[in-house]
């Protein structure tokens, strides 16, 4: 067995101590690396770097440690055991994919914190976690999904894990957090809140309850855990990332659900982190253990390319708000609403007409990973086009087969044949999808995966009673997936932030007027034909513009002042909505979005 103690060192100075056992003597001498990237998180990204210091020892013995790469240290031979390796690691990622200690609390994933005693990956492990020292420290708590060997729930003590893989696939969070529990389809699943919030812990266990049978039930029970772990970070950031038993998650404190909402009230904030909620927890299945053939096994050191990205995160972007509506905890105008932005997320950019979204998924770990202010101008989302792409083979399967036949039905297929040990082919999820329906697909798959093209929606969603409308955007924020009044007469084309100086270019699309004149991503506008602007008045002072005028924008690049002269355009119609027909959803259109 391997032996890892970790405590934290030093909470003011963000490092970690760990001390790693290997209890066998290493006559031929003991090599210890560190993952280069973490499962769910398609970029190299080096956590070796983190470590400050690294020492050797066998009983009183120091052993002399040689670098061979990045991540791999290599110790001589030892005649008797136990060999151990301690050092301290540096953490200050705050995020869900890195390591994060201050003294207001302490989150790590295992690809952070923890080496990899080479030819001993399949051993158990073993963890000793500590408190740091002092008194100030004497109530924080742990949670984690790692199998508890000794000390009180949400207390410090001993671990264990069936290998290395498992040992870095269970994120710990420690500190002072708040803690609630519920039972879904018979499996205990705990939630944990850290940082200063006033959340409806009541409310928000009750919906995830609901949310949690919903993808159990589209499976198949029993669920594939023995228990389960929701973990929040309060701040101002915003993501997840899935394990096999937990998630890690950011979201900020307005987005939580409040002791003063109505009873039915779900706000967009809340929709939002309900439905990154629903998203992790449906990677549990469709990802955790539904997973390419490339990935089995994993292979930590490089980078592991594959096509079917656009499934993985796509097909679960697709089921994530889709749970919401199925289970009543939004409506199907809502649901309707976030399908609108996720269309128009896809429509704006230049991109999807560059790039398939096969290309998109093997080029994660240099593109969409590592995206610049051009982004939306040279690729496509696997998450956004992929999700679409879901929705139009849901559709489709079920059009073709009179509703016999659905991508819930493919995605028990699947978990049946690949939720274990055996990989999706690349291939795969076509060949999948044509067993169920006894027919060729390659009308739908080829263009929908290995084309630029748009998906016929329009016409999959009519006949269910939804009709899908396009308009200009209504201003530089319309993020799209409502009706809007009348829009401005023109557009820059661009997408601001605010910034103390002026309205700051995100994103400058390709087919907008200020790229034509010259702004760029970067760029801050600070006036508009002598008259200054941000963020917030860039809309209004343009409404008094017509299509075709020219106009002076003076914009700050680096500390440059520049002036653009811009031939102001209409926006194109690029902007997505949904409606119910006059009759509402059809019997289809019911069975579609509602399950029923």
């Amino acid at each position: 067995m391997i032996h890892y103690q970790i405590r934290p060192l030093r909470p003011e100075a963000h490092l970690f101590e760990v001390t790693l056992t290997v209890a066998e003597p290493t006559p031929e001498g003991q090599a210890v690396t560190m993952p280069a990237w973490i499962p769910g998180s398609y970029m190299i990204r080096d956590f070796a770097r983190h470590i400050v210091s690294i020492e050797a020892h066998a009983g009183d013995q120091t052993l002399t440690i040689a670098k061979l790469d990045k991540q791999t240290w290599q110790l001589p031979p030892v005649a008797e055991g136990p060999v151990s390796v301690t050092y301290q690691v540096y953490a200050w990622d705050l995020s869900v994919r890195g390591a994060h200690l201050d003294p207001t609390h302490g989150y790590f994933n295992g690809t952070c914190v923890f080496l990899a005693a080479m030819g001993h990956e399949d051993q158990p492990c073993r963890v000793t976690m500590e408190p740091p020292a002092g008194p100030q420290y004497a109530t924080w708590k742990l949670a984690t999904g790692m199998s508890r060997i000794s000390g009180e729930a949400l207390g410090f003590g001993d671990f264990e894990a069936e290998s290395y893989d498992a040992l870095i696939d269970h994120p710990v969070e420690m500190g002072q957090f708040e803690h609630a529990e519920f039972e879904a389809c018979g499996v205990p699943h705990r939630v944990v809140l850290t940082g200063r919030q006033r959340a409806d812990m009541a409310r928000l266990c009750r919906d995830l309850k609901v949310i949690c049978e919903q993808h159990i039930g589209l499976f198949g029970e029993p669920a594939p855990v023995r228990d389960y772990l929701f973990m929040t970070l309060v701040t101002d950031g915003y993501g997840g990332l899935e394990h096999r038993n937990s998630t890690s998650l950011m979201s900020p404190r307005g987005d939580l659900p409040r002791r003063t909402d109505g009873a039915d009230e779900v706000r967009d904030g809340y929709r939002g982190y309900l439905g990154l909620c629903s998203h992790e927890y449906f990677h549990t299945w469709n990802i955790k253990r539904i997973k390419p053939a490339a990935f089995t096994p994993f292979d930590l050191r490089q980078e592991v390319h594959t096509e079917l990205l656009w499934a993985f995160e796509g097909i679960t972007s697709y089921y994530d708000d889709l749970a919401l509506a199925r289970t009543g905890l939004i409506k199907p105008e809502s649901y309707l609403e976030l399908l609108g932005q996720t269309l128009t997320r896809v429509q704006r950019g230049q991109g999807r007409l560059r790039q398939t979204v096969t290309e998109s998924s093997f080029d994660a770990w240099t593109r969409f990973y590592k995206q610049d202010e051009n982004a939306p101008n040279a690729i496509v989302s696997y998450y956004a086009k992929g999700a679409l792409i879901a929705l139009a083979l849901d559709l489709t399967l079920r059009d073709r087969s009179d509703e016999r036949v659905t991508l819930d039905h493919l995605m028990r297929l699947l978990w049946q044949r690949h939720g274990q040990d055996q990989g999706v082919p690349e291939q795969g999820i076509q060949a999948l999808a044509e067993e169920l329906l006894g027919e060729d697909l390659s009308d739908f798959f080829e263009p929908a995966l290995y084309g630029t093209g748009d998906l016929p929606l329009a016409a999959l969603l009519e006949s269910r009673g939804v009709l899908l409308h396009w308009r200009s955007a209504s201003s530089h924020g319309d993020n799209g997936g409502k009706a809007a009044s009348a829009p401005p007469p023109v557009h820059l084309g661009v997408r601001v932030a605010a910034d103390p100086q002026g309205a700051r270019i995100q994103v400058a699309y390709q087919q907008g007027a200020a790229m034509a004149a010259g702004l760029s991503a970067g760029d801050v506008i600070i006036a508009v034909d002598g008259i200054k602007t941000d963020a917030g008045s860039l809309d209004s002072l343009l409404a008094a513009y017509q299509e075709g005028e020219r106009v002076d924008v003076h914009a700050f690049r680096r500390d440059e002042l520049m002036r653009f002269t811009v031939s102001l355009a209409r926006s194109e119609p690029d902007t997505a909505f949904f409606s119910l027909a006059e009759g509402g959803l059809t019997e289809k259109g019911r069975a579609w979005l509602l399950g029923r």
